[in-house]
């Protein structure tokens, strides 16, 4: 288990607190937003891997605009 929330080193503004955090759990991936580390999202590691690549294949663009 890992108990560290890393973060990219790509966050920026507000002092690094714009960022998704992750950290692993026995089978799961946990996800939160460092401006709300109450807030917890917990999901498989193949759905995380979904995502990632549909982020990389610029699947999501049109919402960061």
């Amino acid at each position: 288990m890992n108990d560290v929330w890393q973060k990219s080193s790509f966050c920026g503004g507000e002092g690094g607190n714009n960022c998704i955090e992750v950290r692993s759990h026995p089978g799961e991936i946990r996800l939160r937003e460092s401006e709300r580390p109450e807030r917890n999202l917990t999901v498989t590691p193949a759905a995380l891997r979904a995502l990632i690549l549909g982020v990389k294949a610029g699947e999501f663009d049109h919402l960061t605009r």
